[in-house]
């Protein structure tokens, strides 16, 4: 079945929402048919974007939320069950970036990463999934890792450690799920190069080693140059996961080049070897 098929006039929650892959994917499931709940902790970019989908058409609840704290996300549940009654799909997406020597990135955004990029997605599971099995119906969770989760990278390790471990919290709630014989699928993905702003973001001050800002305006250039729009992203997870996909791998071309002398390396348990972009 299309995504369209499977996903018209069903109700989806998309956190970090209001820019990059967020929108990407809030966009096309608004015209996938999709009634829409919308959050971000940044207020005024969230109501605006809803106002753009509202004006072509899309019913759009919003919720400003702290994905890190889990009483605001509670209550983004509580407002989604009560706007549409149920919540089929769950897109957990919201995360944020930094970028320098893992020993110098200061301890509060460590902190904040792990809040955010990990403890987020736990507290949406936390939230939702108790309601999703509690009525017993089809259902989805969706985990927005990266294939930063499964190919570290120097300069990133907050990131690399966040999305390594949404894909173990993914897999574990995907078999968690099977051990209940649950309706709910689960399914990760792991973007490539996507266009968007979370580079230009992240960039270090002027007084950071050179090389750190080399590496940040590397990356973004390969976004910009050769990333997926997020809508063009969006198609395709969204096809993928209609599909009945765990892996919804939208760039297996960026992903399987580097992942399989990664898998070699560790077979053979070499030292690893240092990989830039």
């Amino acid at each position: 079945m299309t995504a369209a098929e499977v996903f018209h006039g069903r109700t989806a929650v998309i956190t970090g929402a209001s820019s990059g892959i967020g929108a990407g994917l809030a966009r096309h499931a608004a015209g996938l048919g999709m009634k829409l709940v919308l959050a971000d902790i940044a207020a005024d970019r969230l109501a605006a974007f809803a106002e753009e989908l509202r004006a072509a058409g899309a019913e759009v609840e919003t919720v400003v939320t702290d994905v890190a704290d889990p009483a605001s996300v509670e209550a983004l549940a509580d407002t989604a069950y009560t706007r549409f009654g149920v919540v089929d799909l769950l897109v957990n997406n919201a995360g944020i970036m930094a970028m320098g020597y893992s020993w110098e990135i200061p301890a509060e955004r460590w902190d904040a990463m792990l809040r955010i990029n990990i403890g987020g997605y736990v507290n949406g599971i936390r939230a939702f999934v108790p309601r999703m099995l509690e009525r017993g119906e089809k259902a989805w969770v969706v985990n927005v890792s990266s294939i930063g989760g499964m190919l570290p990278s120097p300069l990133m390790a907050p990131y690399s450690v966040t999305k390594f471990g949404t894909l173990a919290l993914t897999e574990s709630l995907h078999h968690e799920m099977q051990m209940k014989g649950a309706p709910i699928q689960v399914s990760v993905v792991t973007p490539g190069s996507v266009k968007s702003e979370i580079f230009k973001a992240a960039r270090p001050g002027e007084t950071a080693p050179p090389e750190i800002a080399a590496f940040n305006d590397q990356l973004q250039a390969l976004a910009d140059e050769h990333g997926l729009t997020p809508e063009e992203h969006a198609e395709r997870v969204f096809e993928m996961v209609a599909e009945g996909r765990y892996w919804a791998i939208p760039q297996p071309e960026q992903l399987f080049p580097a992942l399989q002398p990664r898998t070699d390396m560790i077979l053979a348990r070499e030292n690893p070897r240092l990989r830039l972009g």
